[in-house]
């Protein structure tokens, strides 16, 4: 009888709430940082309210998420901001990438708003040339317990902006941003390249050995 309470004990500590309701973004997360730890995502909270988005900067919004999401769970929390930075729009969509053609109405179809970003996007960059089509994405990675930030980490993935859309695969501005040393875009590799070189994969390369050193000091437990 006490076997199975103690092994839930043990494992107690493990459970981290991915705080996104992006099922790509989750699965990236799971696929890179494995079976370690038990995750949950925000459709196990559905009564949790949203957390506001609003920082200045992708460093800001994923610890405003991370420390908000964690005091309303009680668990510890991983908060990734991402998002696409082109130079030749001054660092736009930045911040701003998931809503850069307009707010996203609840409910609506990822697919669909994904699209009307890049085409927007690409619309801005007409008769841009390719030298100066330079961009990168970057991905700011947050984890923290309801009383303090435990871990920060960054990563970028740099390319260029395509004039048309290319493959099927990814989410978001994957299918605009040709990786030049590939001559692919995004959205034309497999996951398991993409997870090799993307900003979310060099971000998470970076956190894994500190999500390690924490689970094993038993940091946050109980």
């Amino acid at each position: 009888m006490t076997e199975p309470g103690t092994t839930r004990m043990e494992h107690s500590q493990r459970e981290i709430l991915v705080a996104t309701t992006n099922p790509g973004k989750v699965r990236e997360l799971r696929a890179m940082l494995g079976d370690e730890v038990e995750w949950k995502s925000l459709a196990d909270f559905p009564g949790v309210g949203e957390v506001k988005e609003d920082g200045a900067t992708f460093a800001e919004n994923a610890r405003k998420k991370a420390m908000g999401y964690a005091g309303a769970t009680g668990l510890w929390t991983l908060a990734d901001d991402s998002g696409l930075v082109v130079d030749a729009l001054g660092g736009a969509p930045g911040v701003n990438s998931a809503r850069f053609s307009g707010a996203r109405a609840k409910g609506a179809d990822r697919k669909v708003v994904d699209q009307r970003n890049m085409e927007k996007l690409l619309s801005l960059l007409q008769g841009v040339p390719r030298e100066k089509r330079t961009a990168r994405f970057v991905c700011c990675l947050c984890l923290a317990s309801p009383e303090k930030v435990l871990a920060e980490t960054r990563g970028t993935l740099k390319g260029i902006i395509t004039e048309e859309p290319a493959g099927v695969g990814g989410f978001g501005y994957d299918p605009v941003v040709l990786v030049p040393q590939l001559g692919k875009t995004v959205a034309e590799i497999g996951e398991d390249q993409k997870n090799a070189i993307s900003h979310r994969g060099n971000a998470m390369r970076r956190f894994e050995p500190l999500l390690k050193e924490l689970l094993a000091s038993g940091s946050g437990t109980g």
